[in-house]
């Protein structure tokens, strides 16, 4: 980033100024404005929500579904296909954020870059999607809790945590962002404790002290049968590990939906988009190689159905192998794993409906904000979706977790599709206006080609992912529409306001590249420190003596 030319900040434009961005005002006050969210994120906070909105409760739980179905080798290879996938959504994604760092994000850019009708599909899909997840996640909980007991009542579980989030999340959105920064450091440690666990293990650290390395990889063996048997069941037990990850395998999103609320957003959420392809390598690919390490995909805790934490397949080798203490530590951080992806949600689809607001395509008072910049109507509706986690107290806690869990699958292919095709008409409209990409704060690599092989690929995975079904013999009613749900309200969502506004795709030429980027400018050039780099600011945190630091600017701030 260039040194800022202005010694003073930009008046004229409301919001942009250095004080104004960090400045924590009374909740106690509403204000109406087309976009009121305040820049509060700082760096530490942001390359920690892009580590936590990586991993989530799959990574470490639903994960061993997909080793139960496919067997270690499948698991291996669908997750390390689909990682790469979200690897090339992550490069769309990234350039055309960091160029135009908005709230709302990639549903607003839907709209003004392509048509207005799939920015109205896209933001709902995204808002249902994200919202049904929270109790997802509450349900999730109450589920790693009957490790130890049964005892305690599902109802005040529920209770505790939605009030929880509605904490946290009707406080300024730096307190959001340091609550994330602490519960993504316990995920951390988790997924650091799975890994040694693994690798100790594996080379004898057991208490059978016996060297077991890639053993089930040859007994039962790498790869399963799934539906059928022979090749085609092996390449079925393939798709099926390749679903698991489609559900698993996410993050891009969430940096791209704090960039209206981040500081420094040219240079900090970059840096949070150039983490994720190591990220995606070391929390997906190395944690399904270990996975398929310490379990084989025929023990049958791994499909129990009992509805326990010990669905778990690091804690069900922990208990294989006779681990007593590593069991209760696992869950514990799982808890705070689990916890915090709710309290990501919570956020995501109050920004959601606060960005379709903003365009006109909810209701406008969903874009009005309290004078510390959270959309409170939003976070009212928001907050009445947990309450669905009640949903297990007449019924059993597995059964709503994999139902929940069936109907969001489907959203998130739907969301990388309006990313790609998003991303496809910024392409065209770059060249069409004579933008050079080399010019943007982040260029993607090999574009446009990288979009419209992952709008096949998202396509096609959306097509095929209830196949099941439609085998002879395997026709539900109940088992159909979990995976097609979103696919049906999106179609209806799309057409119902396309046909009702008659809306048009823009054309490359028309398309509205100028947008917030004067506001957006005007408020980086008011900055005149270097940007702080992650390493710094954790020495200040845990020392709370300053760094004497250079200058760093033009550097990765991490």
């Amino acid at each position: 980033m260039e040194s800022p030319k202005e010694d003073k900040p930009i008046e004229a434009v409301p919001g942009v100024t250095e004080k104004a961005s960090r400045k924590s005002d009374s909740i106690g006050e509403i204000e109406d404005g087309n976009n009121q969210l305040h820049r509060h994120l700082g760096n530490r906070q942001i390359q920690l929500i892009a580590i936590g909105g990586t991993i989530g409760t799959a990574l470490f739980v639903s994960i061993g579904g997909g080793l139960a179905v496919g067997g270690p080798g499948n698991l291996l290879l669908g997750y390390s296909v689909h990682a790469l996938m979200v690897c090339l959504i992550n490069n769309s994604l990234a350039e055309m954020v960091c160029y135009m760092p908005v709230s709302g994000s990639f549903i607003r850019m839907a709209g003004r870059w392509v048509d207005d009708a799939l920015g109205f599909l896209a933001g709902w899909n995204f808002f249902l999607y994200e919202a049904i997840l929270i109790p997802f996640e509450i349900t999730a909980l109450n589920l790693i809790l009957t490790f130890w007991t049964d005892k305690i009542p599902v109802a005040a579980i529920c209770i505790a945590v939605i009030i929880l989030y509605a904490i946290i999340n009707i406080l300024a959105v730096q307190y959001y962002g340091e609550a994330e920064f602490w519960l993504a450091s316990g995920k951390l440690i988790l997924i650091l404790i799975v890994f040694f666990f693994t690798f100790i293990t594996a080379v004898g650290g057991n208490p059978q002290n016996e060297p077991y390395g890639f053993r089930y990889w040859y007994s039962p063996g790498a790869f399963a049968e799934h539906v059928h048997t022979g090749t085609l069941g092996r390449f079925e037990g393939f798709l099926g590990s390749l679903f698991s990850a489609c559900f698993t395998v996410v993050g891009p999103e969430y940096i791209a939906m704090v960039a209206g609320e981040a500081e420094r957003p040219r240079v900090y959420i970059k840096n949070g988009f150039k983490t994720v392809y190591w990220r995606f390598f070391v929390f997906f690919v190395l944690g399904a190689l270990a996975v398929g390490i310490v379990i084989p995909y025929n023990d049958p805790a791994l499909n129990n159905g009992s509805g326990t934490a010990n669905g778990s397949p690091y804690v069900i080798a922990m208990q294989n192998m006779g681990v007593a203490v590593l069991p209760h530590i696992v869950n514990a951080l799982l808890l705070t794993s689990i916890f915090s992806a709710g309290n990501a949600y919570v956020y995501c689809a109050m920004r959601s409906l606060h960005g379709l607001a903003c365009d006109g395509q909810a209701p406008a008072i969903f874009k009005r904000t309290m004078k510390n910049g959270i959309p409170i109507y939003a976070f009212g509706v928001v907050m009445i979706f947990p309450f669905l986690s009640f949903l297990q107290v007449s019924g059993s806690t597995a059964s709503a977790v994999s139902t929940l869990q069936s109907v969001t699958e489907g959203a998130t292919m739907i969301n990388y599709i309006c990313i790609s095709l998003t991303y496809i008409f910024f392409h065209r409209a770059c060249k069409a206006q004579g933008i050079d990409r080399s010019t943007l704060p982040y260029k993607g690599w090999f574009q446009p080609y990288g979009a419209y092989i992952t709008l096949v690929y998202m396509i096609l995975i959306e097509a095929i992912f209830g196949y099941v079904v439609f085998v002879p013999g395997h026709w539900s009613v109940a088992d159909f529409f979990p995976p097609y749900t979103m696919a049906f309200v999106t179609i209806v969502l799309y057409f119902g306001w396309k046909l009702w506004h008659r809306t048009k795709f823009v054309k490359p030429e028309e398309a509205d590249l100028v947008w917030d980027k004067p506001q957006i400018d005007a408020y980086e050039a008011t900055f005149v420190e270097p940007p702080t780099r992650l390493r710094d600011e954790l020495w200040e945190l845990f020392t709370r003596r300053k760094r004497t630091r250079e200058n760093h600017m033009g550097e990765d701030s991490s």
